[in-house]
């Protein structure tokens, strides 16, 4: 006999239900059918452009949310100790493809991020990224039952070997996109307040060395900066997509940017929702995704682990840079950079990878039982002192 789904049920299902943050759950689950259905609006011209079946995107996309799906839940059920164990594995892994991209992996627009496996491609970087801010954040915990590790030098260490590795790819977006991370882990961890802005001159000057070292680079910050100098045509056609959306959008299946934009259905699917949906519509994503980063960092904020406090921080900083990115992108306040949107673009290793991060990040947040909540004020006290 099935037990009912109420606070008495003590299976790991019961127990899963009534710890989790359901409303960061079910936003998740929103943006996936949000996804679904952008994905079967602007990917048929995509496919027929490039000789597949009308809907051929559309089903290898509900293979990927179904597999998504079920890895985001099975691994919200998951204790600390064991998303740290998948993380060390994952990241193993992911730093070991990362290594053999050169020689195993195939150059798609003039990089070589992708490997094929099974008759798939996998982009090995976007599975980095939650297992990186894992990583760090238990080196981050050493500190505690270990006083002389050198947990910064170590934390340090690890992100440059990754961001090197994207570099060379290259994927300079993705290095903005962990270098965020790592820089909200480290203030969570408690580097001084001068290393921080240390760091952040660092970046800075990162920037400017890869805008003078990198062509690709320095071409699309140029053609943000002035259009008129280069090639600007999926940015202009994304305008034209907002503007003749209007705030209630030209109906489902209406739109005609999706006829013109090779990326209709990855990088530029808000542009997509912008123009058969309207910007109401679009308003309402970004909700979607403020309540998911806001709700993680208010129960980060009430947190005493070290561990989950700074490895939620990591996850939700990811999530929420890679959003802000694409959409910037999408609307020309962001220089134009090939990253999907969470959950809503097509590309089944983006999708997944994020499906395994957004679980861990529910896991790591989920309610603990006789556990003392502490005050704000020992929140703060208890980060800036560490």
């Amino acid at each position: 006999m099935r037990q009912p789904l109420d606070r008495r049920n003590t299976s790991a299902l019961g127990r899963w239900w009534f710890t989790v943050d359901r409303a960061a759950f079910f936003c998740m689950l929103a943006l996936i059918c949000i996804g679904f259905f952008l994905v079967m609006a602007g990917s048929p011209p995509v496919a027929r452009r490039l000789g597949y079946t009308d809907f051929y995107f559309v089903s290898r996309h509900q293979i990927f949310l179904g597999i998504s799906t079920l890895v985001m839940v099975v691994v919200s059920m998951m204790e600390s100790d064991r998303i740290r164990k998948i993380a060390l594995m994952g990241f193993t892994l992911s730093l070991l493809l990362l290594l053999l991209l050169p020689l195993i992996g195939f150059e798609n627009k003039g990089s070589i991020r992708w490997l094929r496996l099974g008759g798939m491609s996998i982009q090995p970087s976007e599975f980095m990224k939650p297992c990186l801010a894992v990583m760090i954040a238990w080196v981050f915990s050493l500190r505690i039952s270990h006083p002389n590790f050198p947990a910064y030098r170590t934390a340090i260490g690890m992100y440059l070997v990754v961001a090197a590795l994207l570099i060379t790819q290259p994927d300079f977006g993705m290095t903005v996109t962990i270098s965020g991370m790592f820089g909200v882990q480290l203030f969570l961890a408690g580097l001084p307040f001068i290393w921080v802005a240390g760091m952040a001159v660092l970046g800075v000057g990162g920037f400017f060395a890869a805008y003078f070292a990198l062509p690709h680079v320095a071409s699309r910050i140029d053609r943000f900066l002035d259009p008129s100098s280069g090639d600007n045509y999926q940015v202009e056609k994304s305008l034209e997509a907002f503007k003749g959306g209007g705030w209630f959008g030209r109906g489902p299946g209406e739109g005609v940017v999706k006829q013109h934009l090779p990326d209709s259905h990855t990088d530029f699917i808000f542009s997509v929702a912008g123009e058969e949906f309207g910007m109401l519509f679009c308003l309402a994503i970004i909700t979607l995704f403020a309540v998911i980063v806001v709700r993680g960092f208010l129960k980060m904020g009430q947190e005493q682990d070290r561990f989950r406090m700074i490895a939620v921080g990591g996850l939700l900083a990811e999530f929420g840079i890679q959003a802000i990115v694409n959409m910037g992108v999408a609307v020309n306040l962001l220089p134009a950079k090939g990253m999907t949107l969470p959950f809503l673009s097509y590309g089944g290793s983006s999708i997944i990878a994020m499906a395994g991060g957004m679980g861990m990040m529910l896991a790591l947040t989920r309610k603990r039982f006789g556990q003392p909540k502490p005050t704000r004020s020992r929140v703060s006290t208890r980060v800036m002192s560490s």
